[in-house]
């Protein structure tokens, strides 16, 4: 676990200021400080919170804010599709926890430790240690997030989110090592950037769909390619 919680750090430091401006953003949203901390306890999914607040704020209906986070989720679906093969030999109860810690942050903390080490037969408690402590840090500065709002309401306007970014990116970069990967990034990426004005980061899910169409095309050509090359053999 402690291996785990150690491998999360740097993007707990990332996720700080993220966590921060949730919690200020819940008041002038309609939220309370109690439904505020409620919402992290309970659906611990940083881009979901955020939109949902957004949605709550332009007063749309709750089937609407239900309907347009869950598509916004929808690529832990990718992620948990990864982990299968290695947690298939888990009780129910660990599976479900699990897929209940899966976050962005996790996912990139413990994918090398899964997909990258052969034996990942106790590797669920490194998962464990990874969840907690980001669920921990997570509720720990939506509370901090909400006090602070009330002492400096224009906390929202420092640009303290840049930080989880630029820490996601430094975690991810590290494991780009092959041409589909690369070509899977790059076409997500701008497409992200030609989407970034659809409506409740939906542009977000149309760029990781392309960019695992890009990334499964190169992998079959760069297959496709070998095979010939060595039946020419």
């Amino acid at each position: 676990m402690l291996g785990g919680a150690k491998a999360t750090i740097p993007l707990i430091i990332g996720a700080i200021p993220f966590g921060i401006i949730f919690g200020t953003l819940a008041g002038p949203s309609g939220l309370s400080a109690w439904g505020a901390l409620a919402m992290s306890v309970i659906v611990f999914a940083g881009s979901a919170q955020f939109i949902a607040l957004g949605l709550m704020a332009a007063g749309a209906a709750v089937p609407v804010i239900i309907a347009t986070t869950f598509v916004v989720n929808l690529r832990h679906i990718l992620y948990a599709a990864n982990l299968v093969p290695k947690v298939a030999h888990l009780p129910h109860r660990w599976r479900v926890m699990m897929a209940f810690g899966l976050t962005d942050e996790t996912f990139a903390a413990v994918s090398n430790r899964f997909m990258l080490q052969q034996n990942t037969e106790h590797a669920h408690w490194f998962y464990l240690g990874s969840w907690l402590a980001m669920y921990g840090n997570w509720i720990l500065c939506t509370g901090l997030g909400i006090a602070l709002g009330e002492l400096f309401p224009d906390m929202t306007d420092w640009g303290l989110d840049f930080a989880m970014s630029v820490t996601f990116i430094g975690m991810v970069v590290p494991y780009l090592k092959t041409k589909p990967m690369w070509g899977a990034v790059i076409v997500s990426g701008a497409i992200a950037m030609a989407t970034f004005g659809m409506p409740h980061k939906l542009g977000l899910i149309v760029a990781a769909l392309c960019g695992i169409a890009t990334g499964l095309s190169f992998h079959l050509l760069l297959k496709r390619s070998s095979a010939q090359e060595t039946h020419h053999d």
